[in-house]
């Protein structure tokens, strides 16, 4: 007989329990599966195994988003990855080949990764659940349920789970501190600049402090300079295949702002501060609506976050252009971290992730304390109760209490 097969999340609450990067709120998915007959209500169904699995597959496809390059670029590549360990729920008695049942009710727990573990691929945070306009790199996790009914049939059933990552939050310290870098052409000029934080999300303002100062070894020929104008941009760099042969580098302006100056070099140096919003996605359609989420995919307001793959990684850096006359233009390049959480959203989770930690110091990996499961066999007396049924005169009719 077919089965039916649901994976249900604690009581109102999600599959997902604890923050996915901070290691401190032990990230898990919790939840049963629940298991029954797919054609008649009460008839039995042949179980030998149930084991459950979190998936992680990643594809990549650089050329998506060209109509004129899809056809003739290589196909989409795609990989698939158990995140953690896969789980065994049941195994019927030695012997058997299987065991009829009524229902089925197996609670379990996979904590995921949380340690860096540098070549320990099993122990590395896994990335973000992410799809990129046209699907050029997506990844998305499921959790599959696979179900043997016998020797000859083996069914798998799969479940959506999106996952975020929560330690690029610009609420953390360590995103909160300044961060400055230089550059010199022409041993003339010297281009400094002081970032407040290095951690932004849709509609945070980003705010460049910029300092041009003259070489004083070589100030005659410094004065003459001219600065023309200054311009801050944020660049994303997607490189897929980073990890292999022929690595494809796309870098796409997000924004920029310009600011013109036309002034000669002053012998103490010319300061600044530029600023401008990081964008925001607009996910509305042209009548005003937000379409329907897709179940593997939080719905992020930016289109790509700071994220590291098997296939794909994603990083942002801030461009700061210093354009002159009488000396060569000055390119710097900062690398920041992304966020898909606006600073607010950032603080208001901050509660809830002290919340989670001290939830957490109760739990144990080694012994996470499950439930019990519940098994009602196609033999056992009073069976037919759980399912709302019960004999009478040699037929099944609907339990009246």
């Amino acid at each position: 007989m077919a089965a039916f097969v649901r994976v249900s999340g604690p009581p109102n609450s999600n599959f997902l329990v604890g923050y996915p990067g901070i290691s401190a709120t032990l990230p898990r998915i919790e939840g049963k599966v629940e298991i029954r007959s797919a054609v008649g209500y009460s008839a039995p169904v042949n179980i030998s195994l149930v084991t459950i699995a979190l998936h992680r597959r990643e594809t990549i496809h650089p050329s998506a988003d060209s109509m004129t390059k899809k056809h003739l670029a290589a196909p989409r590549k795609e990989i698939t990855d158990i995140v953690g360990k896969e789980m065994l729920l049941y195994r019927c008695a030695g012997g058997k080949e299987f065991e009829p049942v009524l229902s089925m009710d197996l609670p379990f727990v996979i904590f995921i990764p949380y340690g860096r573990g540098g070549e320990e691929v099993a122990r590395r945070v896994p990335p973000a659940s992410l799809q990129l306009p046209s699907r050029t790199a997506e990844t998305f996790y499921e959790l599959v349920v696979t179900v043997q009914q016998g020797a000859q049939k083996q069914d798998k059933f799969s479940f959506p789970v999106p996952i975020s990552r929560y330690d690029t939050l610009s609420t953390f310290g360590m995103y909160n501190r300044p961060e400055s870098a230089e550059r010199v052409t022409d041993h003339l000029v010297t281009l400094g600049i002081s970032l407040p934080r290095w951690s932004y999300g849709p509609l945070d303002p980003v705010s460049v402090y910029i300092r041009l100062s003259p070489n004083p070894d070589w100030l005659n020929k410094a004065k003459r300079v001219t600065i023309q104008k200054i311009t801050v941009g944020i660049d994303e760099e997607v490189i897929y295949n980073h990890e292999g042969d022929e690595p494809t580098r796309k870098v796409k302006t997000l924004a920029k702002t310009t600011q013109a100056v036309g002034v000669k070099m002053p012998e103490a140096g010319y300061f600044t501060n530029l600023g401008l919003v990081f964008p925001a996605q607009d996910r509305r359609d042209s009548d005003g609506i937000i379409p329907r989420g897709k179940a593997a995919f939080p719905m992020y307001a930016v289109s790509g976050f700071t994220t590291t793959g098997t296939l794909y990684k994603i990083e942002y850096y801030l461009t700061v252009k210093a354009q002159m006359s009488s000396a060569r233009d000055i390119l710097l390049r900062q690398r920041i971290v992304v966020c898909p959480f606006d600073h607010a959203g950032c603080k208001e989770e901050m509660e809830a992730i002290e919340q989670a930690a001290k939830d957490a110091a109760t739990v144990s990996p080694e012994d996470p304390m499950l439930p019990a499961s519940t098994i009602v066999r196609a033999n056992e007396k009073d069976g037919l109760k759980v399912l709302g049924m019960t004999m009478v005169g040699g037929m099944r009719k609907p339990l009246i209490d």
